[in-house]
């Protein structure tokens, strides 16, 4: 065990890419036996390789989470936000380096990487103010009884996040925990754990107490059935996919913990008959590209008036032959590359199912060059309904498009699914997107365009794409609790 900063390493001239650790209880731990690499899904190239957490290693992170917990808890909540708030000041000091970091160890551009650091950089900015009106209430009573409701810490988080924005949704779950006033283990991505160590490092040099906060890598399964299972932690957070979301709801159940789960989607796309179909489609391409098609929001079911149909879907594929598909540090490259083979062999798995059931392929459909994970934008039309494009989330830039009679089917059609996180819609007509908010089953809708919400609203899905929500004004209520205290003023 060392207990001095992780170093960085050059990789080829164009950023330094951080040495890889666990942080628990104050202090780097890097002499660990390492068994996954990570990759530069650019280039295939190993950029590091990720220590795994022991038992020991486990026991020692619950630990320091239950004593940091008793410390960051009594810490007045002025003093807390202070040393987030320096935290925060030092990741954008280094924005750049960790939007490079993000960069050589995810794919994507540079561009979105540094859109990543900044929105990462928010939700602090969001939560810390929250957490200075996390008001309790006080109820009236008869004399002499006081009543009153506070709101308090929940205790140590056990959190885990994915590899697809490996510093916002880390970023998201240290943010609301130690706003409230919890301690927390974060189980990051061992494919992209480089944005999560220099996110770590931040608090670490803003003078955040020992114990407050740690970081562990390595098998899954094991990390999470042992922090879940751990009387310890009273909070489970996961950004992660449904199956693995359901699986660590059924062991928080077990130990009768809340969970707080944002999961993944298939968002449907609806475009009316009124709207410009040439147009929408051009911002459907770039939509669809954005971040590499790999985040949970993606628009993936394109499903179109009938009406405008051959007009979108000839714009779309148009557009998506054009995205500038190269590495992530190239200045004028729209899309990198997808993270991994795995997935390169999901976009092509889609692609193939689809045409053996009778699609077209109007744009993409293939990998570029031998060499890093390049996926061409792809459109896919005519997607037959069983096909994997419309029944499985693609998390990639892989569109599936389908033609309907109106609205109405529209809507039952983008219904159809046991998820709902993100949807969106295109419309001139106020009747349609008042009906559309009212009856499309997701968390979050977005009409007449494809952006996605910031820290101030709140994030999450309906169905089997998660339980409860992040952001906006209600972001603490997770991390909190409500006690209740009633209280005789006369002397006994």
């Amino acid at each position: 065990m060392t207990q001095s900063k992780p170093h960085a390493v050059e990789t080829h001239g164009q950023s330094v890419y951080p040495r890889i650790g666990l942080f628990i209880d104050g202090a780097w731990i890097y002499d660990h036996q390492s068994r996954q690499e990570v990759r530069n899904p650019s280039n295939e190239e190993v950029l590091a390789t990720v220590p795994q957490a022991s038992a020991d290693d486990l026991e020692r992170a619950v630990n320091a989470a239950a004593r940091g917990f008793l410390t960051w808890r009594d810490t007045a909540p002025e003093e807390r936000v202070a040393i987030i708030r320096k935290a925060v000041g030092l990741l954008r000091e280094r924005a750049e380096t960790v939007a490079q970091i993000i960069t050589l160890e995810n794919g994507k551009t540079l561009a979105d990487a540094r859109a990543e650091v900044e929105r990462s950089a928010s939700f602090f900015d969001w939560d810390t103010a929250e957490s200075l009106r996390n008001y309790g209430m006080i109820v009236p009573g008869e004399p002499q009884m006081q009543k009153f409701i506070l709101r308090q810490p929940i205790g140590p988080v056990a959190a885990f996040t994915p590899w697809n924005v490996p510093l916002s949704s880390p970023s998201r779950k240290l943010s609301g925990a130690l706003s409230a006033g919890c301690s927390i283990i974060l189980k990051a991505a061992e494919e992209t754990p480089g944005a999560a160590c220099a996110l770590v490092q931040c608090f670490a040099d803003a003078g955040l107490p020992d114990g407050v906060l740690n970081l562990v890598f390595g098998n899954p399964g094991h990390i999470s059935s042992t922090l879940i299972a751990s009387p310890v932690t009273r909070l489970v957070t996961l950004t992660g996919s449904v199956n693995v979301g359901k699986h660590l709801t059924q062991l928080a159940a077990a130990a009768m913990k809340p969970v707080l789960m944002e999961l993944g989607g298939h968002a449907p796309v609806l475009v009316c008959a009124d709207v410009d179909a040439s147009a929408v489609g051009r911002l459907a391409a770039s939509g669809k590209t954005r971040v590499n098609g790999q985040i949970c929001a993606s628009p993936s079911r394109f499903i179109v008036h009938r009406d405008v149909y051959q007009e979108f879907v000839a714009a779309f594929a148009d557009a998506a032959k054009n995205i500038r598909v190269g590495d992530g540090f190239a200045p004028d490259v729209q899309m990198g590359p997808v993270a991994s083979a795995r997935r390169l062999a999901a976009m092509q798995s889609l692609v193939d199912d689809a045409k053996r059931r009778g699609a077209r392929v109007a744009a993409g459909g293939h990998r570029i060059g031998e060499r890093g994970y390049f996926f061409a934008p792809t459109v896919l039309a005519d997607v037959p309904l069983n096909a994997d494009a419309m029944t499985m989330e693609p998390f990639g830039p892989v569109g599936a498009c389908v033609p309907v009679a109106d609205l109405e089917e529209g809507i039952a059609l983008a219904n159809s699914l046991s998820v709902g996180l993100a949807g969106y819609a295109f419309t001139n007509s106020l009747e349609e997107a008042e009906r559309i908010g009212r009856c499309l089953e997701c968390g979050v809708l977005s009409i007449n365009h494809f952006g996605a919400g910031d820290a101030d609203v709140p994030f999450g899905g309906v169905k089997e794409s998660g339980i409860g929500r992040e952001g906006g004004p209600n972001s603490l209520d997770a991390y909190t609790v409500t006690k209740t205290v009633l209280q005789r003023t006369w002397r006994v």
